[in-house]
């Protein structure tokens, strides 16, 4: 019985002293773009910091009446968050690396390409804390890096039009997040 206790006790301090440093979080934005699926995790690491790690993933294909679209990508990202006052709440400012494959095309021209793209982000926004529990983010930001692509004629033909390696800049996080923090 003293065991249960101390391991009950322990518990009990170990829940009250970790309470608030993590958080589940989605991005409602993402699914505006064609149903894009995505979840980020973070964990607070100090009281300005939180480490995050976050997935993406969009497999729809359309073809409605012979108009083919798609925008399919998975992408893996981690980072760091840097929050001025105290995580979870306020300012803050991310940095990430991020990897991404994605086959994308007939949404403004028939044309279609498909590749990695492999790069590092900087993204800043403002946390709203609805309660206990419950935040509201909103965010801007950019990523660069290498992309290493194909391009086709369109999504189904096969044609290739052209094929490389380069640089690019490209939104990366136009966020309208709901957050759980735990």
């Amino acid at each position: 019985m003293k065991n249960l206790l101390s391991a009950a006790a322990g518990l009990f301090l170990w829940v009250t002293v970790g309470a608030q440093n993590f958080s589940v979080t989605t991005n409602v934005l993402d699914y505006v773009d064609f149903g894009t699926m995505n979840i980020e995790a973070s964990c607070g690491i100090a009281r300005q910091w939180t480490l995050l790690a976050g997935v993406k993933y969009n497999p729809f294909y359309w073809n409605k009446g012979g108009n083919e679209m798609a925008d399919r990508q998975r992408s893996v990202e981690a980072g760091a968050r840097f929050w001025p006052w105290h995580i979870f709440s306020g300012w803050w400012l991310t940095g990430k690396l991020k990897w991404q494959e994605y086959n994308q095309g007939g949404i403004v021209s028939p044309l279609a390409s498909e590749g990695d793209r492999y790069g590092g982000g900087l993204s800043a926004g403002y946390t709203f804390m609805l309660n206990t529990h419950l935040n509201l983010d909103i965010g801007l930001g950019l990523w660069g890096g290498y992309d290493v692509y194909t391009a086709y004629e369109c999504l189904h033909c096969g044609k290739i039009k052209g094929q490389g390696e380069k640089l690019f800049i490209l939104p990366n996080d136009i966020l309208l997040t709901i957050s759980y923090i735990f």
